[in-house]
């Protein structure tokens, strides 16, 4: 019990027991009428993981224009809200902190989800990826560019939806700005062609990420807001690396550092091996954790023992566990206990129901002391 990864942690006005957050994941579950989160499956899931130091939600999205991915909440309308407040005040009963991740898919989307119009996104390039739909996987098409009116309809709808979530309790909001989805779609240069103010150079591509954050900040204080980040994503979610990618990731997280203070940021290390990539960078916290003063969550991969250990090495301050969370929701006293996990079933990572979502055995409790 004396290792980092389980010490309490000061973030902002919110004290965390430890260390350990359970990272953001996809769950379509929320498949209703309105995609609302309720209390009997979402609210129950949450509060089941609520011994981790800090909760994130899966992606939500900030509105209909938002949505690529089947049976996900939103936050953008009454039903949706009244419905997150239920969950929020499960996981607070069961003395737990989370915050919402707010969401817009971009181009990784499909017409099937916007009554046949094409997706939003900065330029008309395809990601050539994949949408899941009502009626399974399918191939994405060219988007639409976004107009000037079409991003300020989207800053207005990143801006509600944060609101949306402080009325709903939540102790914060993070920004997802990664893994290929609209704000990452403006940082990369291979899918941000942009002649105007929003395309060219570094700059020009970070300021939508930059007017939305102001937007939010205007709302709610920024210090209940987090954002995350992907910055050597290659090959995935249509994004393909460039020379600059890494230099705008390094723009944004000084800005961040210099002008903000956020909840925090939440890194991605790469998701693939990108170590023959001339530009890519290996090592993400260990590269970005000199250019930033506030707090700094790194995710992707990590066991107890490498968690614990980009802890103890000044890397991060906080580390985030994945799928290892969906199949054992004890997982902090598994951690504690040093019991063995439990595997996960891929095959119902995104089905309708509690199978595979509620079902999973919390075995920690014969063995505390």
């Amino acid at each position: 019990m004396k290792d980092k990864i389980f010490e309490a942690y000061q973030l902002k006005d919110i004290i965390l027991k430890n260390k350990i957050v359970m990272a953001p994941m996809t769950r379509s579950r929320a498949a209703n009428e309105g995609n609302v989160a309720t209390e009997e499956l979402q609210g129950e899931y949450y509060a089941q993981r609520a011994s981790a130091g800090l909760i994130i939600t899966e992606g939500s999205q900030v509105s209909q224009d938002a949505v690529g991915y089947v049976n996900t909440p939103g936050i953008f309308t009454e039903a949706q809200v009244e419905g997150w407040k239920k969950v929020v005040k499960k996981v607070h009963d069961e003395d737990g902190k989370i915050y919402i991740q707010l969401w817009h898919v971009g181009r990784i989307s499909h017409p099937d989800f916007h009554d046949g119009a094409l997706p939003l996104a900065p330029s008309a390039i395809n990601p050539n990826a994949q949408s899941y739909t009502p009626t399974g996987f399918k191939d994405t098409v060219t988007p639409k560019a976004m107009t000037k009116e079409d991003i300020q309809t989207t800053i207005a709808d990143f801006k509600n939806a944060a609101k949306n979530a402080i009325d709903a309790g939540f102790d914060g909001v993070e920004i997802h700005s990664s893994n290929g989805y609209l704000f990452h779609q403006f940082f990369n240069g291979t899918s941000n062609v942009r002649t105007d103010e929003y395309g060219g150079s570094i700059e020009n591509r970070a300021r939508f990420f930059f007017e939305v954050l102001d937007a939010i900040k205007s709302v709610i204080p920024q210090e209940k807001v987090g954002a995350r980040f992907n910055p050597s994503l290659h090959g995935m979610f249509g994004i393909t690396m460039d020379e600059e990618t890494i230099p705008t990731f390094e723009y944004i997280i000084k800005k961040l550092n210099d002008e903000y203070d956020l909840a925090y940021i939440h890194l991605s290390e790469p998701f693939t091996d990108v170590s023959e990539i001339p530009f890519a960078v290996t090592e993400i916290a260990r590269h970005f954790r000199p250019l930033y003063d506030g707090t700094l969550m790194i995710n992707s991969g990590f066991t107890y023992e490498t968690g614990n250990a980009v802890l103890e090495a000044g890397n991060a301050d906080l580390v985030a566990y994945g799928k290892p969370f969906i199949s054992n929701p004890d997982l902090v006293d598994r951690f504690i206990y040093s019991v063995g996990l439990t595997d996960w079933d891929s095959d119902t990572f995104y089905t309708p129901g509690k199978e595979g979502y509620l079902d999973y055995p919390v075995k920690t409790t014969q063995v505390k002391v």
